[in-house]
């Protein structure tokens, strides 16, 4: 299902000319330097490829991107590429040679005997250039030469590099990409059906690296592939990709692809939560499509500064460009007109989203998923919906995103901020199934609150979501009744219900030490023990209470809301349970927080003795 979505995805990407995605049998990569010589094959000069790119509040240079002959994939082998490589290959030169003497001069002979056996079927005065080259020069020697001299570090450094024969690159001319066509057209020796087309068709025994992944190999890595006899199937054909036959042609489309998704060039750009990458795409050449998902899926995140030899080519349709705005309101948190976007894109439309993990040299898939785009927006509001709770600052985003959600999940103080990496994909397919939340999500928010003693706006939002989604289909009106987006002061929940006179509890000390600030509130003392085990700490914070209320000159409003709460507990004919279960726990903070923010939001104009006057109200 991956690689067909990706394979036909290729299909769109090549037809549409803004994509610039490489044809097959090429590649698209960085090229640092050309090496340009003359029709009798001396070097003229070598000239620098650099381009000027801005990453992040950084204008740094960054390697031409070009179109060249598809690399071969190595590891310790020694394989060369067609006209484009690294120095070791195409000049001889390295800085391994202390380990290795001839490590580099290995590596031009194939380079040279490779490039030579193709360019001698091709009739061109830049073929024959080349060839001269590659004969007459000596890797010994190469460091001597004053022009390599001269760049002889950043040579080394590991970058590509390509040659050029009276300004042109020589790869690019017609009679030699003949030549290189015609190498690729035979294809691979094995022939069997595709598992992505259905094809009879040679079959890729390597397929190409990918690249752009976080934490991943920095040469590639492999999404597709069996290395040991182990992973193959039985009495199937042994060697690497033949276990899971895709052919040559699927190979390059899938990685080609996946590789422009991941690639700075891709105007829908991927982002990066814990330890995965998502990329996504709609089947259809609009962008308006990824555009509106990634603004309503990372509604926090400001789009970052475009690469300065990245040209946007200007879109002479009406529709594209109302598309464009609906996306740039989402992505500012305006008021999200979901329904009108939906109106101008195809709601039909199949929309992809894919997340990869690193796993040394291969590629792990935390989790795909494919749906109607307007089925994706819909589950996408809905757990937004599911979140919705009382801000404590008008500051603070209303739509919280799952990056949001998951920096929650990680100790302040651990020396590697990172996730649990099944999290990530098990709250990717909960959202994306409108499915409940994974327990681990909910058990980590509880493990949070109760180390720091603190509940948080997103750390409430996220209980809250939990809960609802949990016993949305079950009967439990005393649970709904605390799930809601403000202070319900009619719920009768005792869990919810102690979790407001904990609060109360909390502002009594504060008010009775003002204006002075307290080195340690209750909060800090009796939070864990109160939410888990509230009857041997309430009867000691009601008697500490009583002492607060005294000091603080408006003490009576506290004393006020306690009573009221302590009316619904009927603490006479229901005493304070001497355990609460997990969910209760989280009741429990919810009521806490929900307090809290109540003491601190807006009143529309009504005093504070109004609002004593209406919690005193009790049915």
């Amino acid at each position: 299902m991956i690689l067909q979505a990706l394979t036909r995805y290729y299909d769109i990407l090549v037809a549409d000319p803004d994509s610039d995605v490489a044809p097959p049998g090429y590649t698209k990569t960085g090229v640092s330097f050309a090496l340009d010589i003359s029709l009798v094959g001396k070097l003229q000069a070598i000239i620098p490829l650099y381009d000027l790119v801005i990453r992040g509040k950084k204008t740094v240079e960054a390697p031409q991107r070009m179109v060249v002959p598809e690399q071969v994939k190595r590891s310790v082998n020694i394989l060369p590429n067609f006209l484009c490589d690294n120095s070791a290959y195409a000049l001889g030169l390295s800085g391994k040679e202390a380990k290795d003497a001839d490590y580099a001069s290995k590596r031009f002979e194939a380079f040279r005997k490779w490039n030579i056996e193709l360019l001698a079927k091709a009739d061109c005065d830049e073929a024959r250039a080349v060839i001269a080259f590659l004969l007459a020069y000596d890797p010994h020697d190469g460091a001597q030469n004053p022009l390599i001299a001269e760049k002889l570090v950043e040579i080394q450094a590991g970058g590509n590099l390509v040659f050029r024969v009276d300004g042109q690159v020589v790869h690019k001319n017609g009679k030699i990409q003949q030549v290189w066509e015609a190498y690729k057209a035979k294809g691979s020796e094995y022939v069997g059906q595709c598992l992505v087309t259905g094809e009879k068709a040679p079959i890729a025994r390597l397929h190409p690296s990918l690249k752009g992944i976080r934490e991943a190999n920095a040469t590639g890595a492999t999404l597709v592939g069996f290395n040991a006899p182990a992973y193959e199937s039985y009495n199937r054909i042994k060697g690497q990709g033949l276990n899971s036959p895709v052919s040559e042609k699927a190979a390059f489309a899938y990685t080609t692809t996946l590789n422009y998704l991941l690639s700075a060039e891709n105007e829908s750009k991927k982002f990066v939560i814990g330890d995965t990458t998502v990329v996504y795409w709609a089947e259809s050449k609009q962008k308006a499509y990824a555009n509106a998902f990634m603004s309503l899926f990372e509604p926090e995140v400001e789009e970052s500064a475009p690469e300065a030899n990245e040209e946007t080519a200007a879109r002479d349709k009406k529709a594209e460009n109302d598309l464009k705005e609906v996306a740039q309101k989402v992505q500012h948190v305006k008021a999200l007109d979901i329904q009108g976007m939906l109106d101008q894109l195809d709601g039909t439309t199949r929309f992809f989203i894919l997340g990869l993990a690193p796993n040394a040299a291969r590629i792990s898939v935390r989790f795909f998923h494919s749906d109607p785009f307007e089925k994706i927006v819909q589950r996408l509001m809905a757990h937004y919906d599911d979140l919705q709770i009382e801000r404590e600052y008008d500051n603070q985003p209303r739509y919280i995103s799952l990056r949001r959600i998951v920096d929650e999940t990680i100790p302040k103080k651990a020396k590697e901020a990172k996730a649990p990496p099944l999290l990530i994909g098990a709250m990717f397919r909960s959202i994306l199934n409108n499915a409940p939340y994974p327990a681990a999500l909910y058990s980590a928010m509880i493990s949070r609150i109760r180390a720091d003693h603190e509940i948080n706006y997103t750390r409430a939002a996220v209980i809250k979501a939990f809960l609802i989604r949990k016993y949305r289909n079950q009967s439990q009106i005393s649970i709904q009744e605390v799930l809601s987006m403000p202070l319900n002061e009619q719920a009768t929940t005792p869990a919810y219900l102690l979790g407001r006179l904990f609060a109360v509890l909390e502002k009594a000390q504060k008010d009775a030490a003002a204006p002075a600030k307290l080195n340690a509130t209750i909060r800090d003392r009796y939070f864990t023990s109160a939410c888990a085990t509230p009857a041997s700490v309430f009867p000691v914070l009601l008697r500490l209470a009583q002492h607060h209320i005294s000091k603080a000159e408006y003490g009576y409003y506290n004393d006020q809301r306690i009573e009221a709460i302590m009316k619904r507990l009927d603490i006479e004919n229901n005493p304070f349970p001497a355990h609460l279960t997990l969910d209760e726990q989280g009741i429990f903070m919810l009521g806490y927080y929900h307090q809290r923010a109540d003491f601190y939001a807006a009143k529309n104009g009504a005093s504070e003795a109004k609002t004593i006057e209406t919690e005193n109200q009790v049915d």
